[in-house]
């Protein structure tokens, strides 16, 4: 690995600051046995959602018959990425979308102020967060992306059961990663990972999510942030 890579980790932590969607299981550790009271070893169940914290939902989440997580090949999920700060308003509506420099193929991830109103260390979801409307949805999926990301726990409003963006991207084909931390992440171009659990069957799984640069600079030294 270069020396001067910069990643930057825009997984959100299982067990300190993941949202819990309202109705799923929350995420818990539970040690079965621990060093610590004598154990030979440290083993831990975990108990959690299939949309826990930093997490991708593929087409089967809503689509009859979509893809599932373990259908995709991995170099699905390492892709071109395009970083769009949203600064304003309840929910991100087509007229922000104008000037997006959209990666053929790639992920457009949104930056918003869900960064600063939704941290809770209890996991408690907030009933209101900057979410993506239908409408800007519909054109997202015309620009020929693979994946789309916001950091919020849903890229549609509790309050809507139709499900609007969700139904409209993986209608698509089109991923959908949710629960990002864009803190500390500058509008650009970069590289997305973010590889899922492989798992069997699966509508969504967790996922560690990063960027890299568009390019390895030559300058500065590898770290996380």
């Amino acid at each position: 690995m270069p020396e001067d890579l910069v990643i930057y980790d825009i997984s959100r932590t299982l067990g300190v600051d993941a949202l819990v969607y309202p109705g799923d299981t929350p995420f818990r550790r539970e040690p079965v046995t621990t060093l610590f009271q004598g154990g030979a070893s440290e083993v831990s169940d975990l108990h959690m959602s299939a949309h826990s914290g930093t997490h991708i939902d593929a087409p089967a989440h809503f689509i009859p018959g979509g893809k599932t997580i373990d259908q995709y090949s991995p170099e699905a999920f390492v892709l071109p990425a395009e970083v769009v700060a949203i600064q304003e308003g309840k929910s991100i509506r087509p007229t922000a979308l104008a000037g997006i420099a959209w990666p053929e193929g790639g992920a457009v991830l949104f930056r918003t102020q869900n960064l600063e109103t939704t941290r809770d260390p209890d996991g408690k979801c907030p009933d209101d967060f900057v979410h993506l409307s239908a409408e800007a949805a519909e054109l997202c999926a015309q620009q020929g992306l693979t994946l789309i990301g916001l950091d919020a726990i849903s890229i549609d409003p509790l309050e809507d059961p139709q499900f609007p963006a969700h139904r409209a991207l993986l209608s698509r084909n089109i991923l959908i990663l949710e629960g990002i931390d864009l803190s500390g992440v500058s509008e650009g171009a970069y590289t997305l990972v973010c590889l899922p659990l492989k798992i069997a069957g699966g509508e969504a799984a967790p996922v560690r999510a990063v960027l890299f640069p568009s390019h390895w600079g030559s300058a500065g030294s590898s770290r996380s942030r």
